[in-house]
């Protein structure tokens, strides 16, 4: 059967963490982030860092569960026979037919590098549109979109691959 395996989503949620502290340092883009968002690092320094990195995480997570479902070709397959009839029971035409297909194809396409793939494709199709059209609503340039949708679809791009790979 197809199963999430929740250590590579928790490590996987990691990553945007990861990459963040080499992002955001002020030798690679931290300055210039600043700058274009109109943070101060006073405001930074004032911030409850904990809580950030702490729902940082946790929201991670949640795009590392999302991210799954779009890495994972077979997953597909899954939500579309779930609800038959008969598909939870050993032996019925749909569990078998499910089962022959993980079998033969299960393993296909279960790499890093169609992980990574799709996760950058994520990253340039779902994240951002989604930046740019918010930078846009806060009069935010084009700097300040290409710095953030840069980071989540290199951070998406890795996390594809781990959880594709490992998963």
């Amino acid at each position: 059967m197809l199963s999430i395996n929740f250590l590579v989503i928790a490590l996987s949620a990691l990553i945007p963490l990861v990459i963040g502290s080499i992002w955001y340092h002020q030798k690679v883009f931290g300055t210039a982030w600043l700058k274009v968002s109109g943070v101060t690092e006073e405001k930074m320094q004032s911030a409850h860092m904990w809580r950030t990195f702490l729902l940082t995480y946790i929201l991670s997570f949640f795009v590392a569960m999302a991210l799954t479902f779009i890495v994972i070709h077979q997953f597909g397959l899954f939500s579309t026979l779930a609800n038959e009839p008969g598909f939870m029971d050993p032996g019925s035409d749909v569990n078998n037919y499910f089962m022959d297909f993980m079998a033969k194809y299960g393993s296909n396409f279960r790499t890093f590098k169609h992980g990574a793939f799709h996760g950058t494709f994520t990253g340039f199709f779902i994240a951002l549109p989604v930046l740019a059209i918010n930078a846009m609503f806060e009069k935010k340039g084009f700097k300040y979109i290409a710095i953030n949708a840069g980071y989540w679809i290199i951070t998406l791009a890795f996390m594809g691959g781990v959880i594709c790979q490992f998963n």
